[in-house]
């Protein structure tokens, strides 16, 4: 194996992309005065920059790493949660999108106040913003560390994560949204171009599809995993990928922000379904170079160096170069829409609610001073990460136990009118005096502290439990008190509206009606699903 060192080119070229990349989104946010401008880029965003902004936020430094070292301990199932993310598109686009726009909210907790009440806003706010704090900002974080620690074994850890959250942290603070969803896109397209560029040597360095089959188990290179799987039983790919995918496509501030900020309903759409797109080659540039790296690299002792592995390994001068841009642009594209998120949660579900007379422009100050300070929280917390077995089973776990009390709010809230603020909030308190005991001992049990008890539940399965239990909980309670208002029954889906939207769309080109665009893209996406079944 090549020894991991950095040519001169290599680090001229990252470090001509990080200050070009600050130099766009600082450019690119210069005009931002107003909360709107800062927090929705002014709701103007056009289709193409939601949908590559979207993409760029989701395949993040964590999920270049975790999709390759996945692949590589478990197989190709990891990729259950790329290609489900197009179902739940649809689903967002079809019914959830059209209400958040529809009522102009913010953020999605402002969004629960208004179907619920103000309990409901804040209970998600603060779960949301520590959420996104221990995982997309920290997990990010740590992804990036550890190819940087390949690179310079002599390069602590803590100091890697601190120049990097302040190289991401630099334009966010001073744009807002459009900084960030302006620099995702050609982020994305550097992420895709990478990934392609090192999916395709690592292929040429095997020789030949029937050299991978003959050296790989056949169940790891199945989407299809027998119901006693540790990673993704099957029952747990219907149960309970959904509802983690609901919730980090529909309900996440991390996710939602930047289709709040699209010019009309039509371009939110449009963009979503995008990203969709954008989403189905994964398998072959991001998750199958795992796979590959079992052949290559049979003896690697912690998975989430297969990526690293396979950039340095593989890459020549130039091209390393190249890969390392992607690299640097998938780390950027995550802490940046994170930090975005929930400095827009803090100062819009706090301080301006709180506060209702504060002016436009110390809302804009208020929101940069949060992006500092998550930074540093997430700065603190990404050494943690080190504990668990893997990057991305971290990430799906924490997911797993923070989600689905959410998801029951959402649900239940969109499809049926007698939920009430009385009921959510009950959902959403069981949900987390369930939860949280249980992932404590969940982590206890990894951890061998001898737990009062071990819990050893697949997560996968964690989340259809917790979500069942929290539905419950909001209909028993709903029906015990009195119905919401009027306005927040506006804010629930019925097939009405269905039928409206089936008039306007009459005249519609077929390229246009979104209805169409998403039978071809889930046509697709099961045609790709359908080869690995």
């Amino acid at each position: 194996m090549a020894e991991f060192q950095l040519s001169a080119l290599d680090l001229y070229m990252v470090g001509a992309y990080t200050v070009l990349i600050i130099a766009i989104g600082v450019w690119v946010g210069r005009k931002t005065e107003s909360s709107e401008d800062y927090f929705l880029a002014g709701r103007s965003l056009i289709w193409p920059i939601v949908g590559f902004s979207l993409f760029a936020s989701n395949i993040s430094s964590s999920t270049l790493i975790g999709l390759s070292g996945a692949a590589y301990s478990s197989g190709i199932a990891v990729y259950n949660y790329e290609w489900f993310a197009v179902v739940v598109l649809v689903l967002f686009i079809f019914v959830f999108l059209p209400f958040y726009l529809k009522s102009r909210v913010y953020t999605m907790p402002e969004f629960l106040e208004k179907r619920f009440d103000e309990r409901s806003r804040y209970y998600m706010a603060g779960i949301v913003i520590v959420g996104n704090v221990i995982l997309e900002t920290a997990g990010g974080l740590y992804a990036a560390a550890i190819v940087v620690q390949l690179a310079y074994p002599g390069v602590e850890l803590w100091q890697s994560i601190v120049v990097l959250a302040i190289l991401a942290g630099a334009y966010t603070a001073v744009g807002g949204l459009k900084a960030v969803v302006y620099t995702d896109a050609i982020q994305a397209v550097l992420l895709l171009v990478g990934s392609v560029i090192i999916s395709v040597i690592a292929f040429n360095q095997i020789g030949s599809w029937e050299a991978v089959k003959a050296g790989v188990s056949p169940d790891k290179l199945s989407l299809i995993r027998p119901l006693d799987d540790p990673t993704m039983p099957w029952l747990g790919l219907i149960t309970g990928l959904p509802l983690l995918g609901v919730y980090f496509w529909c309900n996440n501030q991390f996710m939602v922000q930047r289709t709040l900020g699209s010019k009309s309903l039509d371009h939110g759409r449009w963009g979503a379904l995008f990203a969709g797109l954008l989403k189905v080659p994964v398998l072959f540039i991001m998750v199958l170079p795992g796979t590959f790296a079992i052949l290559l690299y049979p003896d690697l002792s912690n998975a989430d160096q297969v990526f690293p592995t396979l950039l340095f390994d593989l890459l020549p001068t130039g091209i390393r170069g190249i890969m390392l841009v992607a690299l640097v642009a998938a780390i950027m594209s995550s802490i940046d829409s994170t930090l975005n998120a929930v400095s827009t949660m803090v100062t819009m579900d706090f301080v301006k609610k709180l506060r209702p007379d504060t002016p436009d422009r110390r809302l804009v100050t208020i929101g940069r001073l949060a992006t500092v300070v998550v930074m540093v929280l997430g700065v603190l917390w990404a050494p943690q990460i080190a504990r668990f077995e893997n990057l991305w089973d971290y990430l799906q776990e924490v997911l797993a136990y923070i989600s689905p009390p959410i998801v029951a709010v959402f649900i239940v809230g969109i499809f049926w009118k007698r939920a009430n603020g009385n009921g959510a909030f009950a959902g959403l308190l069981t949900g987390f005096f369930v939860a949280m005991p249980l992932f404590v001992l969940r982590v206890m049990t990894r951890l061998d502290m001898n737990p009062i008890f071990e819990v050893d539940l697949q997560f996968l399965y964690v989340a259809p439990l917790l979500f069942l239990l929290c539905s419950f909980v909001i209909i028993v309670v709903s029906l015990q008190s009195a119905p919401p208002s009027a306005e927040a029954q506006e804010l629930v889906w019925t097939p009405a509206l269905y039928r409206e939207d089936t008039i306007r769309l009459k005249d519609v080109p077929w390229y246009k009606n979104y209805r169409v665009l998403s039978v071809l893209l889930l046509l697709l996406t099961f045609g790709v699903v359908g080869l690995f079944w």
